[in-house]
């Protein structure tokens, strides 16, 4: 116990980095009410729904690979950008970067201006490599 109280931040940090390994930022996404889904379920999206893949990695990730037919805004940039999506305003939305992390705040950026079918890709495009989809460069 005296081991516990003399090094607490030290435990402390060791808990939040386990954390946030272990799909931390997943789970803020579910709590902020932003749609995780998968890779499987964007290319159903993407085929059947005729869903728009937005991309808000910076240009060298984007010219490194992107999904086909994926629309490029970088986060940064997204706010100032809104108007260029309006016309999909009703269409289900995929964000997707380069783990999850950017697409998650997109997606609560895009809720704010209105879209309602938003979606986040989880583990972003680490995971659609990872499960074998095709990218484009």
């Amino acid at each position: 116990m005296e081991f516990v109280t003399q090094n607490i931040w030290l435990i402390t940090m060791a808990v939040v980095s386990g954390f946030m390994l272990l799909g931390g930022p997943a789970l803020f996404g579910r709590l902020s009410g932003v749609k995780q889904i998968g890779p499987q379920e964007a290319v159903m999206l993407f085929n059947h729904d005729d869903a728009l893949v937005l991309d808000v990695r910076e240009q060298s990730e984007w010219s490194d690979g992107h999904i086909a037919s994926a629309r490029h805004i970088p986060l940064g940039k997204l706010k100032d950008r809104l108007s260029e999506l309006e016309k999909y305003k009703g269409k289900p939305i995929i964000a997707v970067c380069r783990s999850g992390n950017r697409s998650s705040s997109a997606c609560g950026i895009l809720r704010k201006a209105g879209f309602e079918n938003v979606s986040n890709l989880s583990g972003g495009m680490m995971a659609w490599e990872s499960a074998g989809l095709p990218r484009e460069r």
